[in-house]
């Protein structure tokens, strides 16, 4: 058994759930999470955001018992329900986990691979000095591309994001040291816990822009968003016209979407490539 193999402890229960994660009962009663890898690197990658954003001491994260090539343990977060008072308090750890830094635009955490993975999607870490140079070639682009030989995104429709890529220096606001980002910050991936605090977890975690992890939790929902907004620039207010480069950061995201999940995210990226022109 994979968890016993990879914690040293003997397996008494489990696996709950057929898929991955899943749930298990070591010998002590501690129940854990092992989950397979998307591919090569995906664990070593997961595994290493996850110390990399806990040495922050600001967002928690589940710990990590153990990992393979393949597979992964780690702690089980009991999960209730989302409440103000916890976004409020994510808001103001996520400010710091951001402003805890990263050596470069597209740095790897320690020990992490440079070919890693945004969910399903294989993710390179390459560094670079400039937002939104790397952020286009490194972010944007490359998605794009692959939207655009999966089908989903149509060759004559791929100019108005290549517009928004050649614009970015106008549009991406006051140039910002790169932040320790959480990288792939959905609201699946952010777990209420039953002590009022929240965890997160199946991190891509790199040196970005903050303003990308906000994008993206306004992009898929996330319960108690304004409470969350709030306690974050109580702590770490963001530049004037934040709002409006939300679309600017939406399109990676919306872009590995729509290269693994079709065409209704090609749409999306495309009406928010065209907003973002218009301002």
């Amino acid at each position: 058994m994979t968890a016993s193999r990879l914690t040293g402890r003997r397996v008494t229960g489990g696996p709950v759930g057929s898929g991955s994660p899943a749930e298990v009962t070591l010998e002590d009663g501690t129940t854990v999470m092992v989950k397979r890898g998307d591919g090569p690197g995906a664990v070593r990658a997961e595994a290493a955001g996850l110390r990399w954003l806990g040495a922050a001491r600001a967002v928690r994260v589940p710990e990590v018992l153990g990992y393979d090539e393949w597979s992964l343990v780690s702690e089980r977060v009991p999960t209730g329900a989302a409440g103000p008072g916890a976004a409020t308090r994510f808001g103001r750890a996520l400010a710091a986990l951001h402003a805890s830094g990263a050596p470069a635009f597209g740095a790897a955490p320690p020990d992490g691979p440079e070919e890693a993975y945004i969910g399903r999607a294989p993710m390179r870490n390459v560094r670079g000095d400039d937002w939104p140079s790397w952020y286009a070639e490194h972010r944007v682009l490359p998605y794009l591309r692959s939207a655009v030989d999966a089908g989903t995104v149509r060759p004559g429709e791929a100019g108005v994001i290549e517009a928004v890529c050649e614009r970015l220096p106008a549009l991406a606001g006051p140039a910002e040291p790169p932040a320790r980002l959480h990288g792939d910050l959905w609201q699946g991936n952010v777990l209420w816990g039953t002590d009022g605090e929240v965890r997160v977890i199946d991190p891509a975690a790199h040196g970005g822009h903050r303003e990308t992890d906000l994008a993206m939790l306004r992009l898929f929902g996330c319960p108690y968003l304004a409470e969350l907004l709030g306690g974050y620039e109580e702590a770490s207010p963001l530049a004037d016209g934040w709002q409006g480069r939300v679309g600017a950061h939406q399109l990676f995201p919306l872009l590995v979407h729509a290269a693994l999940f079709g065409r209704g995210y090609a749409e999306q990226a495309l009406s928010v490539a065209r907003a973002t022109l218009a301002g």
